[in-house]
């Protein structure tokens, strides 16, 4: 392997620019991944947008760093970013990050690849001896800069075994992760209730979470279908009205053939990124191509 080829020597100046160039291609790519997801929809998402933009404007900035300066410090500030891009990845899938799930998308599966593969060649570069030595150019100044031209003996192998944990950790995030919880949703024929949220009474399903509508449905036809069905499970069957709750409930049938609940004509749905009884932050989110409301008793 390169890397074997290289470890304990000083890497030539080309094969440096390669690594660097390979590294900096990788960051931007998971910037330019967070930007698209910023921008069809995550923005909306509270304190998940804000980081998502910080993500994106901090992976493209560290990217041009690590090409112009071929510093080693700014390729172990590179290396460290992309690892706890992907940990903020993995705690979103497994237990959420500030209110919202994350589930497994193809964007989320290619971002986290190419974040462990950035992590590996920049951590790489970081840890191996730079080529020529200090020059007037970059001329190591403190102990650290000193360490980190000499190259860290054993750095490429714990980078490796880094890396290595990250696959790990994961795959197996990944294989957990469903494509959508059915926690939330609501059972053919639980009864639906009315609840007290954030100052306005809603429609919640049998479990208490708070029911949504989506603006690009129609009253006879779902817009919300794949991945999109997967962060708002629809809400299954034909549920009883509870006390309280005097609006219309249908059915409608969707793409796969199984019906879904509707109320006062508009299909219905959960929210994953609504843990417990009695949140509604979903509401008003444009996600999914379109935006999300509460469905209020009244209709």
């Amino acid at each position: 392997m390169f890397m074997e080829r290289t470890r304990g020597r000083a890497m030539t100046r080309p094969q440096q620019f390669i690594l660097r160039l390979v590294g900096a291609g990788l960051l931007a790519a998971t910037g330019a991944i967070h930007l698209d997801l910023y921008l069809t929809g995550y923005r909306t998402i509270p304190t998940i947008g804000g980081l998502f933009l910080f993500q994106v404007i901090a992976c493209f900035l560290l990217a041009a760093a690590v090409l112009v300066t071929g510093s080693q410090l700014v390729a172990a500030l590179a290396a460290g970013f992309a690892i706890a891009t992907l940990g903020g990845y993995l705690l979103s899938v497994w237990v959420g990050l500030f209110g919202f799930t994350e589930i497994r998308t193809t964007a989320g599966i290619v971002a986290g690849i190419l974040e462990i593969v950035a992590f590996a060649v920049l951590a790489f570069v970081a840890v191996s001896p730079a080529a020529g030595g200090a020059d007037g150019k970059e001329a190591a100044r403190s102990p650290l800069l000193d360490r980190l031209r000499a190259g860290i003996p054993g750095g490429a192998a714990a980078a490796g075994a880094v890396s290595v944990i990250a696959v790990v950790l994961f795959i197996v995030a990944v294989a957990g992760a469903g494509s959508g919880s059915s926690a939330s949703a609501a059972p053919a024929g639980g009864a639906l209730k009315t609840e007290k949220v954030s100052g306005q009474t809603v429609v919640t399903n049998s479990k208490g979470f708070t029911l949504y509508w989506f603006a690009p449905d129609s009253s006879s036809k779902s817009a919300c279908n794949g991945s999109c069905a997967a962060y708002w499970p629809p809400v299954s069957g034909q549920p009883k009205a509870g006390p309280g709750v005097t609006g219309q409930i249908g059915t409608i049938t969707r793409d796969d053939g199984s019906a879904q609940a509707t109320y006062n004509g508009h299909p219905l749905y959960t929210y994953i990124g609504d843990n417990a009884p009695g949140k509604a932050t979903g509401n008003n989110l444009n996600l999914n191509g379109g935006l999300w409301h509460v469905v209020p008793v009244s209709g």
